[in-house]
């Protein structure tokens, strides 16, 4: 062959570099077109099987290898990532899910969960009732011939009850209903869902897995290997990935995780502990503590907690005094997600999203990062004397 004019040479060099370069990072493979050794190649190679690749949207090295260790933590076997949480909530949902059928969700539902789950029932024909989530096993009064799915989530968003999942899946099962669960929670760490009888697990990498505040990405994770399939559909005719980059920022992060786990939950049980002893706090809802409802069942189900959970103020405090209560900390910034490595607060208008809520007072959620819970605390107090 002559040799190659310049810019052809830019683009089609003879050099390979050698074989047998190995460190601990896992490579970063960006690619939209995967290449082909022939034509035979091509044609005998498909996107549902993970023993090759095909196109960029359905995976590289780099992401392969993020699914198998996402699985393996939660104990699955097979696993898809999604651009974000939610889109993973709603891959489950166009999968299993058709006009006419049911679908319920605990009350205490992650609210874009819920927005999603009211879409659904006005434009897809796809009736969403949501239940009490300590329902346990009454929940079998609620299943109808057409109910395809319950969603759960342990503990639930913002209110933290912790829900009796082996008697939810066996009412379920009983009546061929699949169950899936939000474990964002407990990072797949403290709690074995598969175990209890859950069909899917979807986590939000967004929080623990990445860690960093920066990266936004969610999982869905199975054992059995044709609703796996069923998901695969409808991953990819969602056009869902997720770039090579984040899922390194993911693989990165992954090492510590347990580490950093360990360390929010001690630290936030520091932090609530004294919240508990406080005039200005009328309840704690941390799953760890004896009067949150559902604790008896995270004693059974859970191995540890995660940093966040909830406070109720007193009822003689108003919605002005505490966001001025959350405006006055110093430490804790004021933004949604959790998970990092910052503390953060947010207040909830927590009667708009549940339907059947009883309690008084203001709801305050805290994230409890990896300061000094002594400083945490203090900054706390500062804050309750400028309220």
């Amino acid at each position: 062959m002559k040799k190659k004019n310049p810019q052809t040479a830019l683009m089609h060099s003879d050099y390979t570099a050698p074989k047998g370069f190995d460190a601990f990072p896992v490579a970063i493979h960006h690619a939209s077109t995967v290449l082909f050794n022939n034509v035979a190649a091509m044609r005998a190679r498909t996107w549902q099987e993970k023993s090759g690749y095909t196109y960029g949207l359905h995976g590289t090295p780099t992401s392969f290898t993020l699914e198998a260790r996402l699985a393996e933590i939660e104990g699955g076997q097979y696993c898809l990532l999604a651009p974000s949480g939610l889109a993973a909530i709603a891959m489950v949902d166009f999968a299993l899910l058709k006009s006419g059928d049911d679908v319920l969700l605990p009350d205490n539902v992650y609210n874009p969960n819920r927005d999603l789950g009211d879409w659904l029932s006005k434009d897809f024909g796809i009736t969403a009732r949501y239940y009490d989530p300590l329902i346990g096993a009454g929940i079998a009064d609620l299943i109808q011939p057409n109910t395809r799915l319950i969603w759960t989530e342990a503990p639930g968003s913002v209110s933290m009850e912790v829900p009796d999942l082996p008697a939810i899946c066996a009412a379920a099962h009983a009546k061929d209903v699949l169950v899936a669960i939000d474990n964002t929670w407990s990072a797949g760490l403290a709690l074995r869902a598969f175990d209890l009888g859950v069909d899917i697990v979807m986590q939000a990498l967004t929080k623990y897995q990445s860690g960093g505040s920066d990266v936004l990405m969610g999982a869905v994770i199975t054992r059995d290997k044709e609703l796996n399939a069923r998901l695969q559909k409808a991953h990819m005719r969602l056009g869902f990935g997720v770039g090579m980059d984040d899922a390194y920022l993911v693989l990165r992060s992954l090492p510590t995780m347990k580490l950093r786990f360990e360390a929010h939950d001690a630290a936030a049980r520091s932090v609530a502990a004294w919240l508990k002893g406080r005039p200005e706090i009328a309840k704690v809802l941390h799953p760890a503590f004896a009067d949150c409802p559902g604790h008896e069942i995270w004693k059974r189900d859970f191995t540890g907690a995660a940093g966040l959970f909830s406070v109720l103020f007193d009822a003689r405090y108003s919605e002005e005094q505490t966001d001025r209560f959350v405006d006055s900390l110093k430490l804790f910034k004021i933004g949604y997600s959790w998970g990092g490595t910052n503390s953060l607060c947010v207040p909830y208008r927590i009667q708009a999203i549940r339907k059947n809520w009883q309690d008084k007072g203001t709801l305050v959620r805290f994230n409890i990062g990896l300061e000094d819970p002594q400083d945490l605390i203090a900054d706390i107090e500062q804050a309750f004397a400028a309220m």
